[in-house]
């Protein structure tokens, strides 16, 4: 790197969505075609991202059956959980691969901890907030994409005989109706940073939608940056 001439930030982008809703799905996909395309990019999810955090998102998600807690947790301690993962996820991998110019995709990020602990749980969207921004030091997405599904056509993949639940998985269907519900008003009141997408279509029709809203977004990112240069 030339003398006096600073490495460019990286940008990161977020996948969000109810339960079943398909982002896992499409976070891989277009990791996969951004590589290939030879772009740096980081591909993490949460809660988790560390070696730390990933024991944490086990306590959090495993059942009973599966070696999670029998114990019920308290809306407070899942929130605390939560973002002690984002701390050490956002400290340890996010912000670093970030300095170096990385494109860092992330499988839920802060907008999940409004959707389920304020929305769904209850708990005050103002002390989420605040509590996000001493988490993760400020850091929030350059670009969220929300893969927005019924509550019924989510549930409907989850519980598949084949497929293993975790402990969000056995909430109640009006649980998931208020995350739902909570997404798409997050979206509502931010809508040029938060891109709703129909996670009902075919995975190809969405990986095709996707990455044509990247590369626009990655183009325009582009433009801004030979502006400030």
């Amino acid at each position: 790197m030339p003398a006096g001439r600073r490495r460019q930030r990286g940008v990161l982008i977020t996948f969000e969505g109810i339960e079943g809703s398909g982002k896992s799905t499409q976070c891989a996909r277009l990791a996969k075609r951004l590589r290939e395309e030879g772009h740096r990019v980081l591909e993490t999810r949460e809660p988790g991202g560390t070696p730390l955090a990933e024991r944490i998102r086990r306590l959090l998600l495993d059942t009973p059956t599966t070696g999670g807690p029998a114990e019920p947790i308290e809306p407070e301690c899942e929130a605390y959980l939560i973002l002690a993962c984002r701390t050490q996820h956002v400290a340890r991998v996010i912000r670093p691969a970030l300095r170096e110019g990385a494109l860092v995709l992330c499988d839920r990020f802060s907008d999940s901890t409004l959707a389920y602990q304020g929305y769904a749980r209850g708990l005050s969207l103002q002390v989420l907030e605040r509590m996000n921004r001493l988490a993760t030091g400020g850091l929030k997405p350059d670009l969220t994409l929300l893969f927005d599904v019924p509550v019924a056509t989510g549930l409907r993949r989850r519980r598949h005989p084949e497929r293993e639940q975790n402990r969000l998985d056995r909430e109640a269907r009006r649980f998931h109706e208020r995350v739902r519900h909570g997404f798409l008003d997050l979206a509502e009141h931010d809508p040029q940073r938060i891109k709703v997408l129909d996670g009902t279509r075919d995975p190809d029709s969405i990986a095709a939608q996707v990455g044509l809203l990247i590369r626009r977004f990655l183009e325009k990112q582009h433009r801004l940056k030979v502006r400030r240069s």
